[in-house]
């Protein structure tokens, strides 16, 4: 099953025998958290999850947004009327990113049948509900290990074995700035590949055969294992979706920039080259 779905298919599935569950994910990175724009208008039935508060753990060693304890983690997607059985649809403000996450974190902890809204919030034409949905609770149960994770020493193996690719902007990945994290610069032997060139201006992922070419220029069909990271394991699991539409699975290392850099006796490595 392809990991995006269209607002339009999302419309004629939720019509039929087996609607999916609706998640709306919508946060910004610094930004003022989601709720009250959601309160103020979301797709009709959708639940709010906190992508800071219940799609990750408390910030610390583990990086700024390091993955939440599956059990409490099981227990938001259960009140958000999650079950196992139940087709689950998540959707942002449009960037993807955190929608991405909540999607990782799904198929990570076993549930078979998540996907993403193509375009996010933007793409939906429909009304728009103020209402706050009282699902009734769902029955998944989380179990961790369904997709490939990395930690730290598992990313910088395969930065040398495989392909490991760094999803931030271009100009971090250089060290040129570094906006939020202690130091600049990327994990020695990733390749730079910029989240942002996985879509279209509309925010809607780029045609599967155009990713496939994509992550081809960046060495993908010559690599045994692909990985991912990005500066707190958020943008880089859009980057695993965008593999995932291409048809390439790939790991995430969770804990990416914000974690590695935290810990000063990581190398890192600077400019254009991986090094």
């Amino acid at each position: 099953m392809k990991p995006i779905i269209t607002a339009s298919e999302y419309v004629s599935e939720s019509a039929g025998p087996r609607p999916p569950v609706l998640l709306d994910v919508r946060w910004q990175l610094g930004g003022p958290n989601g709720r009250p724009e959601y309160e103020a208008g979301h797709i009709p039935g959708a639940v709010f999850v906190d992508l800071d508060a219940e799609l990750a753990g408390p910030a610390g060693r583990g990086g700024r947004h390091p993955l939440p304890d599956p059990d409490e983690f099981g227990a938001v997607m259960r009140r958000a009327g999650v079950s196992r059985d139940t087709p689950v649809v998540v959707y942002d403000g449009g960037q993807g990113w955190a929608a991405a996450r909540a999607w990782w974190l799904l198929r990570w902890t076993g549930h078979p049948d998540v996907r993403v809204l193509d375009g996010g919030l933007a793409a939906w034409t429909g009304d728009l509900d103020t209402g706050i949905p009282a699902p009734a609770e769902g029955d998944f149960r989380p179990v961790p290990g369904a997709l490939p994770l990395l930690d730290a020493d598992g990313a910088a193996a395969l930065a040398r074995s495989g392909l490991l690719l760094d999803a931030r902007a271009a100009e971090r990945y250089r060290g040129d700035v570094e906006p939020i994290d202690r130091v600049g610069g990327h994990i020695p032997g990733a390749v730079s590949a910029p989240t942002s060139e996985n879509t279209g201006d509309d925010g809607r992922f780029l045609a599967p055969q155009a990713l496939a070419v994509r992550f081809k220029e960046l060495g993908a069909d010559r690599a045994d294992a692909v990985g991912v990271y990005c500066g707190s394991g958020v943008s880089g699991a859009h980057e695993v979706l965008a593999l995932a539409v291409a048809g390439i699975p790939a790991a995430l290392y969770a804990g990416s920039w914000s974690e590695w850099s935290g810990d000063e006796s990581r190398p890192v490595a600077t400019g254009p080259e991986p090094q």
